[in-house]
């Protein structure tokens, strides 16, 4: 497979997509920035934000779209279809094409997902 120069901006990564998978980004990417105040950047070579460390992250790729939490294990009681994995109590949920996510879901988790760092603390540190 080959590499791609990662995106030089969250809109840049977002103009980058087509299809579906564009819509789905953008529709979860407009629900996050109406939840919660937080520095969008693009890391990793997808979009993440973060308020007092990272707290979400949004991953387009051929097949799906990723919506994952830093510590998303936490929040599923808001959507039990967060699968646990990795690290920081990591949780994400896997769109395919067709699928979507009520954004009312959506601002909840955000708002969530931020207050657990507000009182939590980077859940980056917090692992260490």
């Amino acid at each position: 497979m080959q590499k791609t120069a990662p995106a030089s901006s969250p809109d840049a990564y977002v103009l980058a997509l087509d299809g579906w998978r564009r819509e789905c980004v953008e529709g979860l990417r407009a629900a996050v920035r109406s939840a919660s105040t937080m520095e969008e950047v693009v890391k990793w070579r997808h979009l993440v934000y973060l308020a007092n460390g990272p707290v979400l992250l949004i991953r387009a790729e051929d097949s799906r779209v990723l919506f994952g939490f830093w510590r998303g294990q936490r929040l599923r009681d808001i959507e039990p279809g967060l699968k646990p994995g990795g690290k920081y109590e990591m949780a994400t949920l896997e769109l395919h094409e067709g699928m979507a996510v009520d954004t009312a879901t959506v601002r909840r988790l955000t708002r969530e997902a931020v207050e657990l760092n507000r009182t939590l603390g980077d859940p980056t540190l917090a692992a260490k």
